[in-house]
């Protein structure tokens, strides 16, 4: 097998053996602490631009298979772990997780200490890295880019060119607008399993088109990249939170929300990605396992607590993991309520959404 190699900013180099696609790639290095979910991690928009390192061992084992996409293509701009298998086996399979790289054209990584890893991006931050395989190594044009690699135009680059109608599983109860700026699909099958017809629209449509569109709510979906750049998306956003319309924010849409009332985002030393994050539901003193992917967190001390209050935290390190809107019928959350780490978890915040639907607002 030929070799690969992940070069990161301060020095560091990684020596293994190359999967996936041969080639080079930059991006920035996160890591995810999932025991599975790796063709979902592939394959969510909110990783455009970044190289994933899982921390589990052994990923690939169950393959790849036809249900569980959750977008159209993979995102990440490079994977890597300690070791791939290379004969998977479950029902479901359909193609090896190498073979799945190889198409998506992925720079893979295997055979590395991925905890050194690991423990270098917990105690330095996530940091900018090269990947490559032998016979593709860097010029120091390349290392010079990488060194001032920054995420940007992530949600002009991942979210929808066009609008697209998902009709509801069975009777039409309402009609959501979907603003997409990077959504995964088991978001919209949340919403038609709940008899929403779902309009997916791009990430930068008009606020003025959604309120006059005959919608019923709004949902503000998961994305990549620093929310604080999409600076006319949030002031769209605005406008909808004023017309009293009902949404409902996940992640970076989360995010954008805290925005346009005012608060404040920062980037976060290196993240929360995995399917194992403790929240506290501060209002009801109860405590969820969630599935989460960012970079970015609300500043709690810049919400205003006459506009939203913090209603969920993160119990490892305190930080903001959801808002209630005083006076809106608008509630969203930084974790990932259409994800399910284990039997029920916080789908619930689903039927919330539509609850102020149906009582017009009200929450």
């Amino acid at each position: 097998m030929k070799k690969a190699f992940l070069l990161l900013a301060d020095g560091t180099l990684f020596e293994g053996t190359a999967c996936g696609y041969e080639g080079k790639s930059i991006g920035e290095v996160v890591f995810n602490t999932g025991m599975a979910g790796y063709q979902e991690v592939l394959t969510d928009p909110s990783y455009y631009g970044q190289i994933v390192t899982m921390t589990y061992p052994l990923v690939g084992n169950y393959g790849i298979n036809f249900e569980d996409y959750e977008s159209h293509k993979s995102w990440v701009s490079g994977f890597i772990m300690r070791e791939i298998c290379e004969y998977p086996s479950n029902w479901r399979c359909r193609h090896t997780l190498d073979d799945y790289l190889k198409s998506q054209k992925v720079v893979g990584l295997q055979g590395i200490d991925t905890r050194k890893l690991t423990r270098i991006l917990r105690n330095s931050g996530v940091m900018n890295g090269i990947i490559y395989t032998e016979g593709h190594e860097p010029t120091e044009q390349d290392i010079n880019e990488m060194k001032q690699y920054i995420v940007k135009d992530a949600v002009s680059t991942v979210t929808c060119k066009q609008p697209s109608i998902c009709k509801a599983e069975g009777e039409t109860k309402y009609k959501v607008a979907l603003l997409d700026f990077g959504v995964k699909y088991n978001i919209e099958r949340e919403l038609q399993a709940r008899g929403c017809e779902v309009t997916i629209l791009p990430g930068d449509t008009n606020p003025d088109e959604i309120i006059n569109g005959g919608y019923d709510g709004v949902m503000l979906t998961n994305g990549p990249g620093d929310p604080a750049e999409n600076t006319e998306i949030i002031k769209n956003i605005k406008v909808l939170v004023e017309s009293n319309i009902p949404m409902f924010g996940i992640c970076l849409g989360h995010q954008l929300m805290a925005l346009s009332i005012g608060a404040k985002t920062e980037k976060m030393r290196f993240g929360h990605r995995g399917v194992n994050h403790p929240v506290k539901d501060l209002q009801i003193d109860r405590t969820y396992i969630t599935s989460q992917n960012h970079g970015y967190a609300v500043v709690a001390e810049s919400v205003d607590p006459k506009i939203a209050t913090v209603r969920y935290v993160n119990l490892n390190d305190g930080s903001v993991e959801g808002l209630d809107y005083v006076n809106y019928p608008v509630f969203t959350v930084q974790f990932h309520p259409e994800v399910c780490p284990g039997p029920q978890d916080t789908s619930f915040l689903f039927d919330r959404f539509l609850s102020n639907i149906k009582n017009g607002g009200n929450k």
